[in-house]
């Protein structure tokens, strides 16, 4: 696993803040001319290209100008205080943001060529494609086995009970369940521990044939030996998807991510190669962060 050196890590963990909150006298200190985004913004080959995406609920302008490549099998942390944009942001990446009364999205976001913020896209096989990881495990009230197949039934993705039972069990597999659980297919789902349950949760998610998984706060319900084992796992699948992972623990950003976006009152801060963000940021916001300090 791409990690941070452990001397860095424990330097973080030192400060004992995980959840840094801006006082509103924060806000009105910053500059917003000194708030463009430094770091490394563009990849090669992105899986996804975000230009000027702007969020508003009503009249709160919530994120602001954010321009963000999301590079392919990579996993990108984002970062920052409560209410900084980081989940709303990430909401963005497969529309989900649409559920939400008074919302409005601009900016562009393209995926394989195509606008995803088009009028013209089906937000339904969108969200097959962009799929998420909520913070609380959410199983379905069905058996262990028709959370996986829920997904792959209703999208056809499937032809017979034999291939939709492959697809249960590669699920399972890859989401490291498949020996705890294949003597019980039939039990229901919510009968799991935790742990088990957000990752009957990934299976699931992976069910439907991502290109991209979002989590929000994946782990922040679990005890540390299930986090330790969803952090394994989103290494082992970073092979074969794109992760966008929104965490308030920098120790799990240093942990799992290979690039690092650092948010801060709707503002895309600073983006980078973790490693250079946790040791060596370029922004003082940044830095303020990680550390602790803020003004």
């Amino acid at each position: 696993m791409d990690t941070i050196e452990k001397s860095k890590v424990d330097e973080i963990e030192d400060t004992g803040v995980k959840e840094p909150v801006f006082m509103p006298e924060d806000s009105a200190t910053i500059d917003r001319e000194n708030r463009a985004t430094v770091g490394e913004v563009f990849v090669d080959n992105p899986r996804m290209s975000c230009r000027d995406v702007n969020v508003h609920y009503g009249e709160n302008h919530a994120i602001h100008d954010v321009n963000l490549d999301i590079g392919c099998n990579e996993v990108i942390a984002m970062i920052g205080p409560s209410g900084c944009g980081k989940s709303t942001f990430l909401r963005c990446l497969n529309r989900m943001n649409d559920t939400i009364e008074g919302c409005k999205v601009s900016g562009s976001i393209i995926m394989d060529g195509e606008e995803i913020n088009s009028k013209k896209i089906d937000v339904v096989p969108l969200r097959a494609q962009v799929s998420m990881v909520f913070q609380k495990p959410n199983p379905f009230p069905k058996s262990i086995y028709e959370n996986v197949a829920f997904g792959p039934r209703i999208h056809g993705l499937a032809n017979n009970k034999v291939e939709l039972d492959e697809i249960v069990v590669t699920s399972l597999e890859k989401a490291g369940l498949w020996n705890e659980v294949k003597d019980r297919l039939d039990k229901p789902g919510t009968g799991l521990s935790g742990g088990q349950q957000q990752r009957l949760c990934i299976a699931r998610t992976i069910a439907v044939g991502p290109e991209v998984i979002l989590m929000d706060e994946p782990c922040s319900a679990l005890d540390p030996i299930a986090t330790a084992r969803i952090e394994d796992l989103i290494d082992e699948l970073r092979t074969q998807f794109t992760i966008c992972i929104v965490t308030h623990s920098m120790q799990q950003a240093a942990r799992v991510s290979q690039r690092t976006a650092y948010f801060h009152l709707g503002d895309l801060i600073e983006v980078g190669d973790t490693t250079k963000i946790f040791t060596n940021p370029k922004h003082q916001l940044t830095e303020d962060y990680i550390t602790g300090r803020f003004g």
